[in-house]
């Protein structure tokens, strides 16, 4: 029997980083791995960025309303592993990750190609996941050099079922 027509498309792969609290003692930062990232405006000043409902990403997020969207490079990986199968309640994430803070004091990643600098404009349900409708602040093109990373790699390389 042939896959679902939507097993068919290829996604880049991001980390969407963000924090809550930024400059205060109850500072929490986290990243997260995510392929459900689209532009939703000509010009490139809006994103639609799901995010898994349980995620601790998506309760900062809802909390700070900014976040940093992360191309992530075919040679990062190693990120699927400690973005995304481990959760930012348990262990610091950003321990030995390359990062760096925005204006704003959230973080991004910089072996990443760039980032996207986005706050929230609005929240829809979008069954297991939150869409987030973003407005676009700033695009930052890191290494241009880069390839960037996508599901099917992933799945060519056997780190994440197809």
């Amino acid at each position: 029997m042939p896959k679902r027509l939507l097993k068919y498309k290829n996604y880049d792969v991001h980390s969407i980083t963000t924090i809550a609290g930024s400059g205060t003692l109850g500072e929490r930062k986290n990243a997260n791995i995510a392929t459900w990232v689209m532009q939703t405006a000509l010009g490139g000043t809006r994103l639609a960025v799901a995010l898994y409902k349980v995620d601790y990403t998506v309760e900062l997020v809802r909390e700070s309303g900014i976040l940093n969207v992360n191309l992530l490079a075919q040679e990062q990986t190693g990120l699927i592993r400690k973005l995304g199968r481990q959760s930012g309640r348990d262990v610091d994430k950003f321990a030995r990750l390359p990062h760096a803070y925005d204006e704003r004091g959230c973080p991004y990643l910089t072996e990443a190609v760039g980032y996207v600098q986005c706050r929230v404009l609005s929240k829809a349900d979008g069954g297991d996941h939150d869409v987030f409708i973003c407005e676009v602040l700033k695009q930052v093109v890191l290494d241009p050099g880069k390839t960037v990373l996508t599901n099917d790699y992933l799945k060519e390389k056997k780190l994440v079922r197809g």
